[in-house]
């Protein structure tokens, strides 16, 4: 009976777990540790003027392999200064993404900081998934609805069960991609332009992993109850 209760309430709290939530949560935090990642490596560049608006986060003296650069924008003509703000503007990001994403407005407030961060230094690569994670975020408790009408009750079921999962590889994926991006090693791999390849193709199959993990969370929504923090 105890099983039975336990199972019970393991099935509806895994209902009642806004999966767009989550899944926004996630890449905010990933793309927040990595824009502390870009920040951390310009501060290292010390207080020296940047030469451009298109700097390369990790200066010449911290580069490990040939493409180890992380290649960044920043307004901020300074080094030191671009590197402290991407840091700052990252923990916040990683703070909102955490407790403020059930919040009015907090989609166009996750927008603006992410935008804020590329401006600072925060790298150019996260543009597309930031930009994804603000289009997501716009349904966090408005569930496509009309998902019922055109996928049965037991395909949505199954359909909704593999988001976590194909959340963590995407996760996964992307940390691989971020270390060989910055270390420049992978296992059996020494070439520059392998390495290079490697990375690439981590992030693209990522980046699958994240589109079905959000279409697989739109589908678990639709069933699920309402937030109970809301």
């Amino acid at each position: 009976m105890i099983h039975r209760d336990s199972e019970s309430n393991r099935g509806l709290f895994q209902r009642q777990v806004n999966a767009t939530r989550l899944i926004v949560a996630a890449i905010g935090i990933l793309f927040a540790f990595s824009g502390m990642d870009h920040g951390f490596f310009e501060t290292l560049q010390g207080n020296t003027p940047t030469p451009g608006l298109f700097i390369s986060a990790i200066g010449p003296h911290n580069q490990m392999w040939t493409y180890g650069n992380e290649l960044a924008f920043t307004l901020v003509p300074n080094f030191l200064l671009s590197g402290i703000a991407a840091i700052s503007v990252s923990l916040l990001i990683a703070v909102w993404s955490i407790g403020y994403l059930h919040k009015k407005h907090a989609s166009s407030i996750f927008l603006l900081l992410f935008i804020v961060l590329f401006l600072v230094g925060g790298g150019i690569a996260q543009v597309v998934y930031f930009t994804l994670a603000w289009a997501v975020s716009t349904r966090i408790n408005k569930p496509l609805t009309w998902l019922k009408s055109v996928i049965p009750e037991r395909t949505r079921g199954m359909l909704g069960r593999p988001w976590p999962w194909l959340l963590g590889g995407f996760v996964l994926l992307s940390l691989f991609a971020l270390e060989i991006a910055i270390f420049g090693y992978v296992p059996g791999v020494g070439a520059a332009q392998q390495l290079l390849h490697t990375c690439w193709s981590l992030l693209g199959v990522g980046l699958v992993f994240l589109l079905l993990s959000i279409a697989s969370g739109f589908v678990h929504d639709v069933d699920s109850g309402p937030l109970a923090e809301r």
